[in-house]
């Protein structure tokens, strides 16, 4: 079976240094890094009684590990905010936290090296557990500031609505 149905002369895999992540509708800018999307599910041990050497597994509780969003420090104050809804210092007695939009979905899009998007997920439930605003500063050192974001989430699915799109061939006569 082909590894690429559309495609079908297309050999390599995707690469992982396209993507984009949306969020509240918008594309969140300068993304540079996004975590692996990695889901658990814990085995349930049981055996019958009248057998004794058998252990039997079924599935237990599933778990979502947090997602790591990182990018380069700027003036776009979205991550801030996102993360003061979940604990704003200074913000008043009782104020501190802003229960009632704290979670968001997002999606993060895969493309192809022509720019084509490819995959999709929809990450769902998610909410700031630990936020980087700045990272170690140093003098000597030659590097992009990079804020870093955690996310919490309930669960993410692919979004079968993304399919394999034809990709360009630049062998076809003009």
């Amino acid at each position: 079976m082909a590894q690429f149905s559309v495609n079908a002369q297309r050999f390599d895999p995707y690469k992982n240094f396209k993507f984009r992540v949306k969020c509240d509708g918008r594309y969140v800018a300068g993304i540079s890094k996004v975590s692996a999307l990695k889901r658990s599910t814990d085995p349930v041990e049981h055996r019958e009684g009248g057998d004794p050497s058998l252990t039997r597994k079924s599935p237990g509780r599933t778990s979502y590990e947090a997602i790591t969003l990182e990018r380069g420090v700027t003036h776009d104050p979205e991550f801030e905010a996102w993360t003061n809804k979940v604990w704003n210092y200074g913000s008043g007695l009782g104020a501190e936290v802003l229960l009632s939009d704290f979670r968001k979905d997002i999606i993060i899009e895969v493309y192809n090296e022509a720019g084509q998007i490819v995959l999709a997920y929809k990450v769902f439930r998610c909410w700031v557990s630990e936020y980087q605003a700045l990272p170690e500063l140093n003098a000597n050192a030659n590097a992009v500031a990079i804020q870093t974001l955690k996310l919490e989430n309930e669960g993410w699915e692919r979004d079968y609505d993304v399919t394999e799109p034809t990709e360009p061939s630049f062998n076809e006569p003009a």
